[in-house]
């Protein structure tokens, strides 16, 4: 299927805000890759950044990207519907996969792409880039050494910086683009346990002229696990002071925290009071854990063996996201058996 040697030969599949940052590290921060070709349909984009970025070809189709004998992993960046239909596609056609999150919006779907991949033998990771970010996979670590002992209290937290269009965001965006990062950490961070069932609560605080359309822009979750922990989750579109993730698990020896709104560790302190710049951006926050998924990617192309999320890790936090749905439109708490049956 691939070559043993040299650098993985990628194609690019979206060159929007987030596939612009993949090309970029996969042209230029990762020497395992080669950025050999882009695909994406809105008139001249593909041309564009392979040009900027020095790939070789541009496609308008994917499929065409997908076909072509150069390519031998792909990177798919598109908007979330088209996920799916593009893994089943880049596995039958023999190609690696990288897919960002969320890899599918219905159960089924997702189980489609596991088995998609399955079938033809080929890797399958989902972007769920905190698990590569270095304080939570330090977070990780200690949890994994036994350092807090059995987790019971676990809290994860997305706070985008604002400056969206409501009009734009369609219903359900919260759960199945935003927290389902939250969701997957959580259950990174109580390894072994699983999710038993949801309660969810949300609401258009930040655009309330919006909530007769659908919009949440503010929601908090609940979730309870196997193993007795109970972890909460929490999002809101518009933070004034910057971007802010964050996550924490307490348990019966300790506590452990990652996560810093902070840019960097200056402290200006004057008469007012204390500050220090905060990140604004996804990509300056994650810039690190972003290009470490493309890296570890490249290298289990290779035969690595690194742990990376998969697409059962993507199905699980997938039917999170859809019970909480489920939950708002109730007022009830939800099993996940519910929505995964």
């Amino acid at each position: 299927m691939t070559d043993s040697a040299g650098p993985v030969r990628v194609g690019l599949i979206g060159s929007g805000w987030i596939g612009r940052f993949h090309g970029e590290s996969l042209a230029r921060r990762i020497p395992e890759t080669d950025l050999v070709a882009v695909a994406d349909p809105a008139p001249g984009a593909a041309e564009r950044v392979a040009g900027e970025l020095g790939a070789r070809y541009a496609y308008t189709d994917a499929a065409d990207l997908i076909a072509d004998p150069d390519v031998e992993a792909v990177v798919i960046a598109s908007p979330a519907r088209f996920h799916t239909d593009l893994v089943v596609a880049a596995a039958a056609a023999g190609k690696a996969i990288f897919v960002e999150k969320p890899m599918a919006l219905t159960i089924a779907d997702a189980d489609r792409a596991i088995a998609a991949a399955a079938a033809a033998g080929v890797p399958l990771q989902v972007g769920f880039n905190r698990r590569f970010a270095t304080g939570f996979a330090a977070a990780r670590q200690v949890i994994d050494e036994g350092g807090i002992g059995t987790p019971q209290l676990l809290r994860s937290l997305t706070r985008d910086p604002g400056g969206f269009d409501p009009a734009a965001v369609k219903p359900g965006t919260i759960f199945l683009e935003t927290l389902i990062h939250d969701f997957d950490t959580l259950r990174w961070f109580n390894p072994g346990a699983d999710v038993l069932d949801v309660y969810a609560v949300g609401d258009a605080l930040v655009h309330p002229e919006f909530a007769g359309r659908g919009l949440l822009d503010t929601a908090v979750v609940t979730i309870r696990f196997d193993n007795g922990a109970i972890a909460v989750a929490e999002a809101n579109f518009s933070a004034a002071y910057g971007y802010d993730v964050r996550g924490e698990v307490f348990g019966s020896a300790g506590m452990v925290t990652a996560g810093d709104v902070h840019a960097n560790e200056m402290r200006h302190y004057h008469a007012g009071g204390a500050s220090g710049p905060t990140t604004r951006l996804n990509i300056d926050l994650f810039r690190d854990a972003y290009t470490q998924e493309l890296a570890d990617f490249a290298a289990n192309v290779r035969g690595a063996g690194r742990p990376v999320p998969t697409g059962e890790d993507a199905r699980a936090a997938l039917a999170i996201a859809l019970a909480c749905i489920r939950s708002v439109d109730t007022g009830a708490r939800v099993a996940l058996s519910a929505v995964t049956a």
